[in-house]
């Protein structure tokens, strides 16, 4: 990605072309060797880092107009710091393990920078000043580090984690290798909130078909032609989100017995079924191998001609499952009363249920901040109330 975006780039060329020392990574543009006087009138050599905007391919003009700096506060060349341009010093890490400690804001009049090649000249310019007059031999140019290797799961750039206060967050998602059981209503907006985020692998098992009554319930508009000739939900599903994210594998089968251990591969499941027996025997195999998982449920009854009923959010870690077989959250039941297969549609309702479970397991992650710890979640629809129980 970091040499495609470079060459669909006008601006990200220029530099290269110059011989700065530039990076791509991550969702950031990186300049190393950037020579600059510190307080002490001494040469030293820092990294410019400004966060990458693209739409597509390529870079967009007239970018946002602060940049990040790695090393000590660059000075004038009485020693005297950049203060004019400081917004702030604090170290952050970014891309995964660069460590940045300062942040510039300068922009010029009236409209600002023009393209990434303005905006980084512009502050190499202003930053090297002061040592190129004490020395006059001192440059940026030097051997080019441009990184091609594409370390994303994306296709394209996640313009929203280039933040370096925010990106490190992101880290906690990159070794989860996701298993997915069911892509109904529920399980298919699951699938599509866990896929923008920088998982290693995302793995969906569903062994049913993608019919019209499918297409109501699951994210997005499926065309006329996806439902012409019929295919499983799980190779449409994983058609769609595809064009996003590199590491969905489909299974177009049924958990059963037989192929339950592949299960062992995965640092957390969701579940999204409704046949008891198969959810409990999926339950009892995670609990034996210590794998946490997520298991969403709803109930959606006619009362007096309008819909009612409850969502339900359960999770089970290793060293704590205890709840889902004594407190009786769910049933493992065959014959629950329930109107939520007679094709009524509810597709805020599996979304909700869906988002629900993702921002539970982004808790566990430590991506949110939890404060009670619930194990089971309620949502009463006709009440607009969340219940929190087993904290």
């Amino acid at each position: 990605m970091s040499a495609q975006l470079i060459s669909h780039s006008e601006d990200l060329q220029r530099l290269l072309d110059e011989g700065v020392v530039m990076e791509v990574k991550n969702n950031f543009l990186i300049i190393h060797r950037i020579p600059y006087l510190n307080s002490k009138k001494e040469i030293q050599y820092g990294a410019l880092v400004s966060n990458l905007q693209v739409s597509g391919q390529s870079t967009i003009k007239n970018p946002e107009h602060s940049v990040y700096f790695a090393g000590e506060l660059p000075c004038r060349i009485n020693g005297t710091p950049f203060t004019s341009i400081l917004a702030g010093s604090k170290t952050h890490v970014i891309a995964g393990d660069f460590e940045v400690n300062h942040h510039f804001s300068s922009k010029p009049k009236p409209h600002g920078y023009t393209d990434y090649y303005h905006k980084m000249k512009t502050y190499i310019t202003m930053i090297t000043a002061p040592a190129k007059a004490v020395d006059e031999t001192v440059t940026e140019k030097g051997q080019q580090i441009l990184q091609t290797s594409d370390e994303s799961i994306f296709k394209y750039m996640d313009t929203n984690s280039s933040k370096p206060e925010l990106g490190v967050l992101s880290e906690v998602f990159k070794k989860q290798k996701i298993g997915i059981i069911g892509l109904g209503g529920t399980g298919s907006y699951i699938l599509d909130l866990v896929s923008k985020c920088p998982v290693k692998e995302i793995h969906i098992y569903d062994g049913d078909w993608f019919y019209n009554n499918n297409s109501f319930r699951a994210p997005g508009a499926a065309s006329i032609e996806d439902l012409i000739v019929p295919q499983r939900k799980v190779d449409y599903l994983k058609k769609i989100y595809s064009n996003m994210h590199k590491g969905i594998e489909a299974h177009p089968v049924y958990i059963t017995s037989e192929n339950i251990n592949e299960l062992i591969n995965y640092n957390f499941v969701f579940i999204s079924i409704d046949k008891g027996s198969v959810k409990k025997a999926i339950i009892q195999f995670l609990e034996k191998n210590k794998i946490s998982f997520i298991d969403v449920g709803m109930g959606v009854n006619n009362n007096k001609g309008a819909l009612t009923g409850l969502l339900r959010v359960t999770t089970g870690t290793p060293g704590k499952t205890n709840h889902i077989w004594d407190k009786g959250y769910m049933s493992f039941s065959e014959d629950l009363e329930n109107d939520y297969d007679s094709n009524i549609q509810i597709a805020e309702l599996n979304s909700l249920n869906a988002a629900l479970a993702v921002i539970k397991w982004k808790k566990l992650l430590g991506y949110y901040h939890d404060r009670t710890g619930e194990y089971n979640m309620f949502y009463r629809i006709n009440a607009n109330k969340i219940q929190n129980d087993d904290n």
